[in-house]
């Protein structure tokens, strides 16, 4: 008897089957493309941006910009391996509306923030910082945290106090460390630095920024402390930027280098000739006296070049070089020129010395080009073309849509800006569609507005002698030296038009536009 577990067909009928089946799937197979089994296809990276932002760096203070004592390696080999723009504008004369242009993407004429106003003038519970942004204003670090990126800032912040509605990290930053208050950080040895809402002590004997002028030239240790906090500042972006090389990041890093007062370390200074330094700076013109002013003023620079080195290597270390955008630019032209008859500007810096301005006309506090126009150099390897030049208008409240579309992230609506990105990776010179404007209520009351290749700007509109307007043509006239606007009433018009369109009140920051 045959159990069912045992079979009754003889084992040669189903070798023959197998076979056949075998055949019958070759036939098969044969009538269709073979398909090669394949791995899953890996997610591109997502883009990292560093945004390196000096403070009061003149146009011409950097070797790829024409300096010519200064030695700045670093950023000049940022240049080399990336594109370097020769008509980008900060978003305002001075740092805070400079600032807070970058950050919300609306220019002067909409921004919140439109002067250096200290905070305690209308909220006196705070001790420190600047009038803060309010609840409602949007930051492009917050957009990048929404998409989740981890985000950090080292450096000067300047948009509202810690506890207020402006402080980093209620806009964006997972991780703020340095100076909140722009007045603290005229200090390189101060009391403190923030570490999110955490008070920091790095100097139990600060070095104040601002001292009473003397009558001899002071000891170059005396302007030196125990702890240095843009060194501090930079060992934290580096730690950043390991801790976070497994997921994308945007990491702000505005450095206080080269800003007034002068005190960098005693080795950054004695890098530079003593015969540079034929007398000392007396204080006469604000800050802090300095043995060695044209070597400490130098030295700043050199010492942010090195940081821009720093970080450069740390993204190579992290071999993330080739998926992270790096931007370098100033938040506003080179220090003002110091009272009339001093022999040096203010806080011992020198233009002339140094040819900061490259010819441009203005500083610091001024929206001629000397006081907004500022290098700007960005590198991408495989995106953006290494060692080219491009003369693309641009300006700060462009870099939000900018970083959006760069990351493809959705920009908000009612950004000012366009994006700049299509001009970087095309390599292309490109107009800016939107007129760009000024509306800065200090410094006597100045407005500018940039269109095509033609610059309105009018003076003293806070003062009793305001003056009338002036048009540059900036294609032939960088310097500003030639006013057209006795000959092109049709742009003093439309300048005029721009600026009704474009200009919101402001009852912190009051200016009203001239009727005519």
């Amino acid at each position: 008897m045959t159990s069912l577990n045992q079979t009754s067909v003889p084992r040669h009928k189903f070798a023959i089957s197998a076979v056949a089946l075998i055949l019958l799937c070759g036939q098969l197979l044969a009538a269709e493309p073979v398909v090669e089994p394949t791995a899953a296809a890996k997610p591109a990276a997502r883009l990292n941006v560093v945004f390196i932002l000096a403070d009061d760096l003149g146009w011409g203070e950097t070797g790829c910009y024409g300096q010519k004592k200064i030695p700045t390696p670093n950023i000049d080999r940022l240049a080399s391996q990336g594109m370097r723009f020769t008509q980008h504008y900060s978003g305002a004369p001075v740092c805070a509306p400079s600032r807070c242009v970058l950050m919300t993407g609306r220019h002067l004429g909409h921004a919140e923030i439109r002067g250096n106003r200290p905070a305690k003038l209308d909220f006196p519970q705070f001790e420190e910082g600047q009038y803060p942004l309010s609840e409602r204003a949007l930051t492009v670090a917050q957009v990048f945290q929404k998409a989740g990126y981890a985000t950090g800032a080292m450096g000067k912040w300047g948009l509202g106090p810690v506890g207020s509605t402006g402080e980093p990290n209620r806009k964006g930053f997972d991780l703020f460390f340095g100076y909140n208050c722009q007045s603290v950080a005229h200090s390189y040895y101060p009391p403190h630095l923030w570490r999110n809402t955490d008070k920091v002590t790095i100097n139990a004997t600060p070095i104040p920024g601002h001292l009473p002028p003397v009558n001899a030239a002071t000891r170059l240790d005396d302007t030196i402390g125990e702890t240095h906090a843009p060194s501090l500042m930079i060992a934290e972006a580096e730690r950043f930027i390991d801790a976070h090389k497994s997921k994308p990041f945007f990491l702000y890093l505005p450095f206080i280098e080269p800003h007034v007062a002068m005190h960098p370390p005693r080795a950054s200074v004695e890098k530079f000739p003593a015969e540079w330094d034929t007398e000392p700076y007396l204080g006469d013109s604000g800050y802090l006296p300095h043995p060695r002013p044209h070597a400490a003023y130098a030295a700043m620079v050199s010492d942010l070049d090195g940081y821009v080195g720093r970080v450069l290597a740390a993204l190579d270390t992290a071999r993330l070089a080739d998926q992270t955008l790096v931007v370098f630019s100033s938040d506003n032209g080179t220090t003002h020129a110091g009272p009339q008859g001093k022999r040096f500007d203010v806080g011992g810096s020198d233009a002339e010395f140094f040819n900061s301005t490259a010819g441009l006309r203005g500083r610091k506090g001024s929206v001629y080009e000397g006081g907004i126009r500022v290098p700007m150099i960005v590198r991408l390897p495989g995106k953006i073309q290494a060692g080219t030049v491009n003369d693309s208008p641009g300006y700060f409240a462009d870099w939000f849509p900018t970083l959006c579309e760069a990351t493809g992230l959705m920009a908000p609506e009612g950004l000012d800006g366009e994006s700049l990105w299509p001009a970087m990776t095309g390599g292309t010179l490109r107009a800016h569609q939107k007129p760009m404007v000024w509306v800065f209520p200090e410094y006597g009351g100045q407005l500018a507005v940039r269109i095509g290749d033609f610059k309105a700007v009018r003076q003293g509109l806070k003062t009793k002698s305001p003056q009338p307007w002036e048009i540059y043509n900036l294609a032939d006239d960088h310097g500003e030296t030639n006013n057209l606007a006795a000959t092109r009433k049709d742009l003093v018009a439309q300048a005029g038009t721009i600026l009704k369109r474009e200009s919101a009140e402001n009852a912190v920051f009051p200016l009203a536009l001239p009727k005519k």
